[in-house]
């Protein structure tokens, strides 16, 4: 209210309560409310509203109160509130509303306050409250009514309230001068001077030849004076229709030029407000030649309520005289007994029955020629059940239907009560179209008695019904599975039962891991886990898991296996010969983690060490995880559809590509309305920094090396996507390039050479945490090309120079002729060079890459210029901190809660600190399938905006000319306008019905192949290539219901048009491929996804952040005050600070704003205060001075510095003595500079000299201790304690230390996983264990 609105604003669709008062709204358009399904009360008084047009308050059939009291509404349309089943109360008085129409207010059958008081009515038409069966309170005081015969109803009617004591009403006379004042009720019926008409003069028959002239007499008298009107044959006539006719002023009907078509019978009715009157019916006969047959009056449709009788009306002339009969208009023949046809010609019916409802058909015959007309008989039956719900006993907690249909003419509402009472507004209680009563949730207090009511103008039926609720109870299991042992290929069945309130499901586990159905695994409906073929892999501890919605209990089993080697048939230099040749030796890393002192400061590179028990959790190069068994063909390595003849669960799969065509790509697209393109943005460079699948080694075939792009049989790596016929782009060629992803050595095939069978795994390619390894690459090789060696500034490489900013744009990339250059005669220029090699994909992604490349370089030079006695390492080390840091609060704090709304934010919970028993590698259904939710977010153009938010001169760019153009940067206008149509421009909405643009499903890198790609059928080929089990299975994970038919989906996915798709294309839901079933959920209302993908999400992002020891947010990572600056961090301000020209920007850069109103200046957006980084030292000036004098007296890591743990004592004394000299050397060196340097610096350097002399001295004790330690036996550790040589001693629970050759040496222990659900931690063990006697196994990424 009072927001000096001149139009009705967007609101969220949940919104329920609307408050416009005090605006200047003038009109409402039909449809304004349309979505607004939960709306309870609209306040629309005190506007400007002059008219209330048709249909303006349409689908707000859930409203119950309206205000439009104080408004400028002169008129109403008498279709304005159609629709509002649900309206209470009406408030539109103190208006300027004049007339009313009788419809006006029909339909509102639960109104029960109708306030038209202080308005400008003179006259109401009768019957405009008539069908108010709920009406408690009226007022039609304070208007301009006449109370003269024309109001006589509305007297009797407010007579009628006030006797049934239902009803107060109150309606007061202005005219005549001498009812001023007086209550309409009040009046006696003679004040109001009526007098119903009576005919004083009646028609008689009459007798014509063609052409001449007729009159029919009719006079009549009554207050106010009667209006004539003639019928004939049933019909009224129009004067103005046929200008033979005319109306005399005393009634009289001259019919002029007579001809055949007006024989017939003729009638006058007299009628004024008090009444109507007619008179005797006269014929007009027309004489004439024998002629054909001709109706004068045809029968007419009636409406008779059932069990009474009526006639239908039939009158035909000839010469001779016609013959009537009856026909049903199926040819049924009619009843004599029932069916009656009078001497007119009529046709009566006795004691109608349903069966009588439809056509009758009236035929005229003589010799002439034979006619017909036909009727129809609407039967009006009152409400009659033909569904009648029963009574039901249901568990808490789960979701009743009362089923309840009646049928009737009209139709009957269905309405339910509980107890007498309404049915409670708590969002539990729903009734269906279909009159189906839904109660979700049902808790205790839902029971008792129901009554569905089938309502209709005719009567009112009822019928109860008694719901009683159990409690539940949890599972408990009725039998265990028990320890079992098992030979290597043998099948084994488990045992596995429980019962509990609801029936509990029962479902498996390994090493935490949820077993799915497959070739090698199958639970039957009793609980029983079958496994078979059994190998080495097999082996380890079970976990049963019995389920149900009020609760779990698991029980678990030890399944050994009688061990069996293949190194038994293969010798070990064959077997090792086969691990070379296959590549496996070469992913084999073992991470050093010894220099404790870097990796408790800072990430390495690749992820390693991170998580210093499993240094490689999260690393590059290692297997995505698994939350489910992956799911093969065989149970072992080959994709579902791999074989495409094979039926699974008794249907094949559909072709990718057919699933695309037919419920994914889309040419409309909606608007978000909420959210710019820059969401979909982040979410793309986000997702470039977690993971990427490395594809097969060769894009050829092994077989004979074709490549892959050229052939359509599934020969490895190939795995092409199949064309289906009739498809509507592609018709040249049978499929699309598709290779399959590279599998982690030891699964799959190769797992023979590792002693044992494990399914095929997948690797990532990038490290899993948010550690900006887009923008630094993921290995020591890749980052180092990155780097800026021409100086020390720990600077990342820069390009090209633009002019008007300063700023420098990214390297090029340097090499064999890529992507970026395919097209010759756009232009040769190469792809730009950043941390992740996909930053030429398209633009938008691109001018991210160069944002935060700048974001580095900034940071890096403000915290030399603070601190210029760090080294360029130490610079670069702490910039790329604080840019890791910047992106994971952004993406936590400002893009998260976007995606996931309140709920998901919830779920995922705050932080508590860094859990090193948490994995945060990537799982492989997130990766392939969950987090590729945001290709439903992508707009098919790529807007660009100059610096008042309008078209560049180059234009927008449609989505396919994006790809792969880093030219476009550098010629049409750089990453400013490519920004700001991120941030300034709405992002696509996600509807399930429009999913994929077209730019994407049928023009994807349409220069690079020669059959352009489709994303769509790609994502859904690539989960089945890395055996992601199917959607039913996540449902199972993220304990959602299960589903057996398409219509168990309805809560996930309403559009019945969708499901019948997915029928259409799939057969049965147990086949439905993960990603496009996540893609067509309903969204959850607050978010930006559905049910199954919202848990799959919150699981992945809740790993990321607990178990990353560099989490921004854990204490020690950062001091109290950085963090407090880099919670100052925004999107916003990184766009300021490293456009071009970027001057105005939203606060929140992923909310849509309107230009400027919504806009701020830079300078306005808060900035992180990198003085907290500042070294306080004394030294640190002259240290800086220093080092701009020559970089040759820095402290730079190296290996003459650095002192490996092979080295002897003879080594590093040598080694100090040559730093003794050179320092010697060096300072000898300064002195003579010390001559040519004048000024306040002169007196800095000598001073530094000072200090090179004090480090000499300190050189000379070190070498002074190292000579006493040669000549001495053993070491002395840091606590001063004399140790032996070769003796060993645990320093920490993790770290043990030895003493060798006089050194000590000290290594980290790196743990295994352990095989139970909640491993402890004992006092002096570095690693957990569980609490029971059990052995710990493999990790499950080696599964």
């Amino acid at each position: 209210m009072h927001l000096m609105l001149d139009h009705v604003p967007r609101v969220p669709q949940q919104t329920s309560i609307l408050d416009l008062r005090f605006n200047r709204i003038q009109e409402i358009p039909a449809g304004t409310f349309r979505k607004l399904k939960n709306l309870n009360t609209l306040l629309l008084n005190n506007n400007h509203i002059r008219k209330i047009s048709r249909n303006a308050f349409e689908g707000l059939e859930n409203l119950q109160y309206l205000y439009l009291y104080k408004n400028e509404i002169h008129t109403i349309d008498q279709q304005a509130f159609k629709g509002l089943l649900s309206l209470e109360q009406l408030y539109i008085h103190f208006n300027q509303i004049e007339t009313v129409e009788p419809e006006t207010f029909r339909g509102l059958l639960k109104l029960e306050r109708l306030f038209l008081h202080n308005n400008k009515l003179s006259k109401i038409p009768p019957g405009s409250f008539s069908h108010l069966d709920s009406l408690k309170r009226l007022r039609l005081d304070s208007n301009a009514l006449i109370c003269d015969c024309e109001l006589l109803w509305l007297a009797e009617l407010i007579k009628d309230y006030t006797r049934k004591g239902s009803t107060q009403a109150a309606a007061s006379c202005e005219y005549p001068k001498t009812l001023q004042g007086r209550s309409v009720a009040s009046l006696l019926v003679e004040e109001f001077n009526c007098e119903r008409p009576r005919i004083t003069s009646e028609p008689r028959d009459a007798d014509v030849t063609p052409g001449n002239t007729v009159y029919f007499t009719c006079k009549a008298e009554g207050n106010p004076k009667p209006k004539i009107i003639w019928i004939h044959n049933n019909q009224s006539l129009d004067m103005e229709d046929d200008r033979r006719l005319n109306l005399l002023d005393d009634g009289t009907l001259m019919i002029q030029n007579t001809r055949e078509s007006d024989q017939g019978v003729y009638q006058c009715m007299a009628k004024n407000v008090a009444g109507e009157a007619k008179t005797h019916s006269a014929f007009l006969r027309y004489s004439s030649i024998p002629t054909k047959p001709s109706f004068i009056i045809q029968p007419q449709n009636t409406e008779v309520l059932v069990g009474t009788s009526t006639t239908l009306e039939c009158m035909a002339i000839g010469h001779p005289q016609p013959r009537i009969s009856w026909s049903r208009e199926n040819g049924d023949s009619l009843d004599e007994s029932r069916y009656i046809v009078t001497s007119g010609g009529g046709l009566f019916i006795q004691n109608v029955t349903l069966q009588d409802h439809g056509q009758f058909i009236c035929h005229a015959s003589n010799n002439q020629d034979s006619i017909q007309a036909s009727a129809k008989i609407i039967v009006q039956a009152p409400p009659q059940f033909t569904v009648s719900p029963k009574d039901q006993v249901v568990t808490e907690g789960h979701t009743v239907d009362f089923h309840c249909e009646a049928e009737g003419n009209p139709s009957p509402v269905i309405a339910w009560t509980k107890s007498g009472s309404q049915l409670p507004h708590d969002g539990h209680h729903t009734v269906l179209s279909s009159g189906t009563l839904r109660i979700a949730h049902v808790a205790q207090h839902d029971e008792g008695q129901y009554e569905c009511q089938a309502v209709s103008a005719l009567g009112v039926k009822r019928v109860t019904v008694l719901l009683n609720v159990k409690r539940k109870v949890r599972p408990v299991f009725t039998k265990l599975p028990q320890d079992t042992s098992v030979e290597v290929g043998r099948n084994v069945e488990i045992p596995c039962s429980a019962h509990g309130e609801p029936q509990p499901i029962l479902t498996w586990r390994k090493s935490g891991i949820h077993i799915t159905a497959s070739g090698k695994f199958h639970v039957n409906p009793e609980g029983t886990l079958i496994i078979r073929d059994v190998g080495q892999a097999d082996q380890g501890r079970y976990e049963c898991v019995a389920r149900n919605s009020f609760g779990l209990t698991t029980a678990s089993m030890l399944l050994t296996v009688t061990k069996f080697r293949y190194n038994d048939l293969v010798s070990p230099h064959y077997l090792s010969l086969i691990a070379n040749l296959s590549g496996c030796t070469a992913h084999r890393r073992f991470p050093d983690c010894s220099d404790i002192c870097f990796h408790q400061k800072y990430r390495s590179y690749d992820g390693t060490c991170n998580n210093l028990q499993y240094p490689m959790w999260g690393a590059s190069l290692t297997a995505f995880e698994r939350i489910l068994k992956p799911v093969y063909e065989n149970g072992f390595n080959i994709p579902r559809g791999f074989n495409h003849d094979s039926l699974y669960n008794g249907y094949p799969l559909p072709l990718p590509r057919l699933i695309s065509t037919e419920m994914v790509g889309t040419e409309t697209i909606t608007p978000d309305d909420r959210y710019t393109h820059m969401l979909m943005q982040w979410g793309q460079f986000l997702d470039h920094d977690l993971d990427q699948t490395v594809p097969a080694l060769s894009m050829s075939r092994f077989s004979d090396g074709q490549s892959c792009s050229s052939v359509c049989t599934n020969d490895p790596p190939c795995f092409p996507v199949i064309i289906p016929q009739n498809d509507p782009r592609v018709t040249n060629s049978k499929c699309m390039f598709f290779v399959r992803s590279s599998p982690v050595c030891g699964s799959g095939m190769t797992s023979l050479i590792m002693n044992s069978v494990y399914a095929r795994e997948q690797i990532n390619h990038l490290t899993s945490y948010i550690d900006a390894s887009n923008v630094y690459a993921n290995s020591e090789r890749e980052s180092e090309e990155l780097r800026d060696k021409t100086n020390h500034h720990g600077l990342l490489k820069e390009g090209l120079l633009v002019p008007s900013s300063k700023k420098h744009l990214l390297p090029f990339a340097t090499g064999p002729p890529t992507e970026c250059t395919k097209d010759e005669n756009e232009s040769s220029i190469p792809c730009f060079l950043a941390g992740d090699h996909r930053a030429n994909e398209q633009l938008g992604l691109t001018a991210m890459h160069t944002l935060w490349f700048r974001e580095h370089n900034r940071i890096a030079r403000e915290l030399l210029k603070m601190n210029p006695h760090w080294d360029g390492d130490k610079v670069y080390n702490e910039a790329r901190k604080i840019v890791g840091a910047e992106m994971q609060y952004i993406t936590y704090s400002h893009w998260l809660p976007k995606i996931l709304g309140n709920h998901g934010m919830k779920t995922m919970g705050e932080y508590r600190g860094y859990n090193p028993n948490v994995n945060a590698g990537i799982i492989n259904a997130f990766a392939t399938a969950a987090f590729r939710f945001g290709h439903t977010l992508i707009n098919p153009v790529l807007y660009r905006l100059n610096e008042t938010f309008g078209e560049i001169p180059q234009g927008h760019l449609l989505l396919h000319k994006a790809f792969f153009s880093p030219f476009r940067i550098i010629q049409e206008g750089g990453i400013d306008p490519l920004l700001r149509g991120l941030f300034g421009v709405a992002g696509k909405m996600r509807i399930p019905t429009q999913l994929l643009n077209l730019e994407l499903t049928e023009r994807l890198f349409s220069v690079a192949h020669s059959v352009a790609l489709d994303l769509a059928a790609t994502n859904i080929q690539r989960g089945r290539d890395h055996g992601i089990p199917p959607y039913v299975d996540y449902r199972v994970f993220c304990n959602l219901t299960s589903i057996e038919m398409f219509e168990d989906l309805q809560n996930e996915i309403k559009d019945a048009k969708v499901r019948e798709t997915l029928k259409k294309l799939y057969g049965t839901p147990l086949n439905i491929d993960l990603w496009p079933a996540l893609m067509v959920e309903d969204l959850i209302p607050g978010t930006r996804v559905g049910p199954t993908l919202m848990c799959l999400l919150v699981t992945q992002f809740q790993r990321l952040r607990d178990g990353d020891r560099f989490w921004y947010e854990n204490p020690g990572v950062f001091t109290t005050a950085q963090l407090t600056q880099l919670k100052q961090t925004s999107l916003a301000r990184v766009l300021c600070d490293n456009g071009d020209n970027i001057q105005q920007v939203q606060p929140d850069v992923f909310l849509k704003a309107d230009y400027p109103q919504g806009y701020v200046s830079c300078s306005d957006i808060p900035k992180m205060d990198l003085r907290m980084w500042q070294d306080c030292c004394e030294d640190c000036r002259t240290r800086g001075q220093f080092r701009t004098l020559s970089h040759q007296f820095r402290r730079k890591r190296s290996a003459k510095y650095s002192y490996s743990k092979q080295k002897n004592k003879a080594d590093v004394l040598n080694d100090t003595n040559n730093r003794y000299q050179e320092l010697h050397r060096n300072a000898t060196s300064a002195r003579h500079l010390d001559d040519t340097i004048s000024g306040g610096f002169s007196q800095d350097f000598s001073d530094f000299v000072a200090e090179i002399d004090k480090a000499i001295t300190a050189l000379k004790e070190q070498i002074n201790k190292l000579e006493a330690r040669l000549r001495q036996e053993g070491c002395i550790d840091d606590n001063g304690i004399q140790r032996k040589e070769n003796e060993q001693w645990m320093k920490e629970d993790c770290i043990s230390c030895s003493c060798k050759n006089g050194q000590i040496i000290c290594t980290v222990e790196t743990c295994r996983l352990v095989e139970c659900s909640a491993p402890a931690k004992l006092e002096g063990k570095c690693c957990p264990v569980c609490r029971e006697s059990e052995n710990a196994i493999e990790s499950s990424a080696e599964l």
